[in-house]
C-alpha cells in the first residue's frame, strides 16, 4: 500500500471520530480561545464529529484574506476561516480522502445560509502537488495547515507550492509534528504511527533547513508542546525520541535574511488587532505590548513593515547602518520540554 493509499484508508475508513485517535499528536496547542466556541457553534455537527484534531490554526487579522487550507478533511476548519475572512475574502480547501470531501461539500449550502454568504470551495488533490489544482500563483494572503504535512512524503514540495501560491508579504502559517531527532525506519513504516502523525515527523533541523531552502528564509515558531504517547505498544517502539506540536510562521518576502540582524531598529504596537487588543504576539520571542518601544531585528521589522500587520505599527529606523546580529537570535532546540513551561493545554 503506498503511502497516499495508507493515509487515505486510515482518515477515511479506520476513524470514524476523533476519540479512535490514539495519541494527542493531531490535537492543537493553546486553550480554546474566546472566540472561537462562537464560530464552531455555526458549524455542522456532522463536520465536527469527523474532524480529527482540536482547536484553530489560525493567525490574526483575516478578514477580507483569501485562505488556503492544506489537508481540510472534513472542512472543519475552513467553515471557522470562512466565518473570519467574511463575505470579502475565500477559504479554499485541499484535500485527498473521497470520505472527508464528500463531508466537506455535502454542507456548504447550509453554511453559505447560516453565514449569509457563499466563500468557501473545496479541491480534491495532493498537497505536495498543489501546480496540478489550477490555482493562481501568488492569489493567497495566508496558507494553513492542521497536522497534515507529517503525512506528506515529499514535504520540500508542500513548502515550495506554499510559497509559489502566496502573495508578496503572505504567510504560511501552520500547526505540525517535530521530532528531536531522525525517526527510523521501522517507525517511519508503521501505518498506526503514521496515520497518528508520528512516524511522518520532521526532526526539527531538517525542517529549519527544507523551509530555507523553499524560501522562507527565517521560520517563527509561534507555539509548542511535548506529545504524549499513551498506547503501550506505540511507545514501546518510539521509546527515546522526543514529539513535539508546534505552531510555525514562515512570512514570503525576498529580503528577508537567514540571520536576525540588527540595524538599530524598533516598533510600537498602536492595536487595533481583534484578539490582540494590548498585546501583539508575533511569536514565542516577540510578544509586543502596546504603546511601547519594541527592539526587533530587521527581519521582524519587516515582517511587520510589509506585511498586512502594517497599519497596527510605528516603525522607527531603517537599514542604513548594520550592527551584526541581534543579541539572542537563539539556537539548540526550540521547543518546550514540558506542558509547565508554556502553561498551554489541549482544547
Amino acid at each position: 500500500m503506498s503511502t497516499h493509499d495508507l493515509v487515505k484508508d486510515y482518515y477515511g475508513k479506520q476513524l470514524q471520530s476523533s476519540a479512535d485517535l490514539k495519541t494527542d499528536a493531531c490535537c492543537d496547542l493553546a486553550s480554546m480561545p474566546a472566540w472561537l466556541p462562537p464560530l464552531l457553534g455555526n458549524i455542522h455537527s456532522d463536520v465536527l464529529d469527523r474532524y480529527y484534531g482540536c482547536g484553530l490554526v489560525a493567525p490574526l487579522k483575516l478578514e477580507g484574506c483569501r485562505v488556503l487550507d492544506l489537508g481540510c478533511g472534513t472542512g472543519r476548519d475552513v467553515y471557522a476561516l470562512a466565518q473570519l475572512v467574511g463575505a470579502s475574502g475565500e477559504v479554499v480547501g485541499v484535500d485527498m480522502t473521497d470520505e472527508q470531501l464528500e463531508v466537506a461539500r455535502k454542507y456548504q449550502d447550509h453554511h453559505s445560509e447560516k453565514f449569509g454568504f457563499a466563500n468557501t470551495q473545496f479541491l480534491k488533490g495532493y498537497i505536495e502537488r498543489l501546480d496540478e489544482l489550477g490555482l493562481e500563483p501568488e492569489s493567497f494572503d495566508v496558507i494553513v495547515s492542521n497536522c497534515v504535512i507529517n503525512l506528506s512524503t515529499d514535504k520540500a514540495a508542500v513548502l515550495a507550492g506554499a510559497l509559489k501560491l502566496l502573495k508578496p508579504g503572505g504567510e504560511f502559517y501552520f500547526s505540525d509534528v517535530y521530532s528531536d531527532r531522525r525517526v527510523p525506519t521501522e517507525v517511519a513504516k508503521d501505518p498506526v504511527l503514521y496515520g497518528e502523525c508520528l512516524g511522518g515527523a520532521l526532526y526539527w533541523g531538517d525542517f529549519m533547513k527544507l523551509s530555507k531552502q523553499a524560501g522562507f528564509a527565517d521560520p517563527r515558531l509561534v507555539e509548542s508542546r511535548p506529545l504524549a504517547v499513551d498506547d503501550l505498544r506505540l511507545l514501546a517502539m518510539t521509546r527515546g525520541i522526543g514529539f513535539f506540536s508546534a505552531t510555525y510562521r514562515l512570512f514570503k518576502h525576498e529580503c528577508l535574511e537567514p540571520e536576525c540582524e540588527d540595524y538599530g531598529q524598533a516598533v510600537i504596537y498602536q492595536g487595533g488587532i481583534a484578539g490582540a487588543e494590548q498585546v501583539f504576539v508575533l511569536d514565542t520571542g516577540h510578544t509586543i505590548e502596546r504603546g511601547r518601544v519594541f527592539p526587533v531585528c530587521g527581519n521582524t521589522w519587516l515582517m511587520l513593515e510589509q506585511t498586512r500587520f502594517k497599519e497596527h505599527f510605528t516603525f522607527i529606523g531603517n537599514f542604513d547602518v548594520h550592527y551584526g546580529v541581534f543579541e539572542g537570535c537563539g539556537g539548540g532546540l526550540p521547543y518546550a520540554q514540558s506542558f509547565d513551561e508554556q502553561g498551554i493545554s489541549c482544547c
